[in-house]
């Protein structure tokens, strides 16, 4: 079991000239349910199906397990999944001695950018670049689940 402590900000700059890496990304939800959400993802020729727990009531530290599986089986479970989508572009940029995963949202929620920082620990400091806006972490209605 793997632990996903995890802090998210809007971004209000621009970023995508630091990027190191980009990546399409089309992902799907067989349950929304905040205890147990259940995603199938697929991005750049590689689907993953994921399950994460509820967030522990300590902070935003939650278990989280993720299986890579055959692009032809995640295709088939996205034709079972919750209704909606969500299509973005992940851009990976590094800063200072961390890594931001930012998310720029299509279709539906479009304009939205999220971008998301992976610590070891939910009292790790980092550095905020200055493209980051304000911190979202813990608002439900930042949750990937919540946007299809």
């Amino acid at each position: 079991m793997a632990l996903e402590i995890e802090r998210k900000f809007l971004v209000k700059g621009k970023f995508a000239h630091l990027s190191v890496k980009e990546q399409n990304i089309t992902q799907a939800y067989l349950s929304v349910d905040p205890e147990r959400i259940i995603r199938v993802r697929i991005s750049n020729g590689r689907a993953l199906l994921s399950v994460k727990s509820g967030i522990r009531k300590t902070g935003f530290t939650r278990n989280e397990w993720e299986l890579e599986i055959p692009l032809k089986t995640a295709a088939e479970i996205l034709e079972i999944c919750l209704p909606g989508r969500i299509d973005k572009t992940r851009y990976i940029v590094p800063y200072m001695d961390h890594t931001w995963e930012v998310d720029v949202f299509h279709g539906k929620n479009e304009g939205l950018i999220i971008a998301e920082i992976e610590l070891t620990s939910e009292n790790e400091n980092f550095e905020k670049p200055e493209w980051l806006g304000e911190e979202v972490t813990g608002r439900s209605e930042y949750y990937n689940s919540n946007l299809i």
